[in-house]
């Protein structure tokens, strides 16, 4: 089975985002970049299902010269291959994003005659969260998608893919070539090896130039949300306490 992973970089999570001073990008003077974590499940389960059936895991970003970092990343757990879309325009919104990605994809697709049996993209980025790119992607290719997805099995020229709901699960059967976008948890992603950081450095990225699509959309500023901030009050110390204690209990209808 030949399946395409579709990454983002993005800025490491719990880290504290700076913005520029313009309010139109992020400052990453002090930021580390990792994978998108529901993305970083996707080249897990890629590998896993290879692993099982036989074929090719290649993955495919579109962002800086640095994102090759993150593909040889996926190279060193497991992947095959990967393709970068280099650019340097700081915020691709999704729907320039999903056409640079269904360009790219055709393009390999042409070079090696066939199609990826199984395009796998994060159920939506870290960053912006935006849930978008993985169905227009699918939606341009003709091809069937489903998201928030938590378990896929394969069945000959179809797979099975689960999605947990409120009060159980649904099941869906997709024919090949189809596209899924994976939640965290379907799997817990592996640490890379010493061979595979090794091999990892040595693989070759091939490189597809984007071009920039018009949608309409524009960024007009970023903003972070205010802090919020957390009080603490000394009830007392020791025996001293206990009466307020007692008396924050019975507010509390506890006691």
């Amino acid at each position: 089975m030949r399946i395409l992973v579709c990454v983002k970089r993005v800025p490491a999570p719990g880290a504290k985002i700076v913005l520029t001073a313009d309010g139109q990008d992020i400052d990453a003077s002090l930021l580390g970049f990792t994978v998108s974590p529901h993305e970083e499940c996707a080249v897990e389960e890629a590998v896993q299902i290879v692993e099982r059936e036989g074929g090719s895991v290649t993955v495919m970003t579109l962002g800086p010269p640095e994102a090759e970092e993150q593909l040889r990343s996926a190279i060193a757990v497991g992947a095959h291959s990967a393709v970068l879309l280099p650019t340097v325009i700081p915020d691709w919104e999704p729907v320039s994003t999903s056409e640079a990605l269904v360009a790219a994809i055709r393009e390999s697709e042409s070079d090696q005659g066939e199609p990826y049996d199984l395009i796998l993209f994060g159920n939506e980025s870290a960053d912006s969260g935006g849930y978008q790119v993985g169905i227009r992607a699918a939606r341009a290719l003709g091809r069937p998608m489903v998201s928030g997805i938590k378990g896929i099995d394969t069945a000959g020229d179809r797979i099975i893919a689960r999605r947990e709901t409120a009060s159980g699960s649904e099941v869906y059967q997709l024919p090949l070539p189809a596209v899924v976008g994976v939640r965290e948890g379907i799997n817990l992603p592996r640490y890379p090896t010493l061979r595979g950081r090794m091999a990892a450095r040595r693989a070759p990225v091939s490189r597809i130039e984007p071009t920039p699509g018009t949608s309409g959309q524009s960024k007009v500023v970023l903003a972070t949300p205010p802090a919020v901030g957390t009080t603490v009050d000394i009830l007392g110390e020791g025996a001293e306490a206990a009466p307020a204690i007692v008396d924050i209990l019975e507010e509390l209808g506890l006691v």
